[in-house]
């Protein structure tokens, strides 16, 4: 099949174009460096022409409500719009798990958003919810570390392996749309402060990580089961001690 990947250079989704293609699928990737801009809409309508299916893997960093919503909404419109006058029969995007029970987070804000529209868009559509990242908490202590500590919150996780969610994409995209997907999660529930301290041990670096829910970002309606998976959740293989392990190969 013929696959267009929009967010093609980012982390899922150049694992995403390395799964499909190892499938022995054509890989059509859109962005910016392949003279595509999703939130204008330039070059779009040229990048699905003749393509069977679109995934997804856009994200933004604006830490501001508004800002973030205004990207998934754009950018989702404009996908779905040169799919629909391309012919483009499939849509997968990727979310999260747990976006629909926490408000106060402006990323979640902003894939609510993005999943709104897909839903009541006109193209047929799967939406892959997945839990954390194996590299979020070390991610998330970056954010906040000053002066060799970080305030981090105590999350209750069980994480995935980005090579994991780029095969399930890959797979999906290839079969009919699903509407709304089981989740996808790692095989272990996990704790943040201590997965942070892990992958800091594996990389050779100390920080001082104080768990807290006062750093701005995220709050308590994270805590307790918040972020984990249904329990029909789909489980991926590579467990968070397979990740370290090859971190530090």
């Amino acid at each position: 099949m013929r696959v267009a990947v929009a967010g093609a250079t980012g982390r899922i989704g150049s694992l995403t174009v390395a799964a499909l293609e190892r499938d022995g699928h054509e890989v059509r990737r859109i962005s910016r460096a392949e003279g595509v801009d999703v939130r204008t809409g330039s070059g779009l309508e040229a990048a699905v022409t003749g393509v069977d299916a679109v995934i997804d893997t856009l994200s933004s960093t604006a830490p501001d409500r508004a800002e973030t919503v205004g990207f998934f909404t754009a950018t989702t419109g404009n996908l779905l719009e040169a799919e629909e006058r391309a012919g483009v029969r499939h849509h997968v995007a990727l979310s999260i798990v747990g976006v629909h029970k926490v408000e106060g987070n402006a990323h979640y804000a902003g894939k609510r958003a993005q999943e709104a529209a897909v839903e009541a868009g006109p193209v047929p559509f799967t939406i892959v919810p997945a839990t954390q990242f194996h590299d979020f908490p070390a991610m998330v202590a970056s954010w906040f570390e000053q002066d060799g500590a970080a305030l981090i919150p105590p999350l209750l996780l069980q994480p995935i392996a980005p090579e994991d969610v780029a095969d399930v994409l890959a797979r999906v995209a290839v079969g009919q749309p699903q509407g709304r997907h089981r989740d996808i999660a790692g095989p272990d529930t996990q704790d943040l402060v201590d997965m942070a301290r892990r992958t800091h041990t594996a990389q050779g670096r100390t920080v001082r990580l104080v768990p807290t829910w006062h750093n701005g970002v995220f709050d308590q309606s994270m805590a307790g089961d918040v972020l984990l998976p249904g329990p029909d959740a789909e489980i991926t293989p590579t467990t968070f001690e397979d990740w370290l392990a090859a971190l530090g190969a």
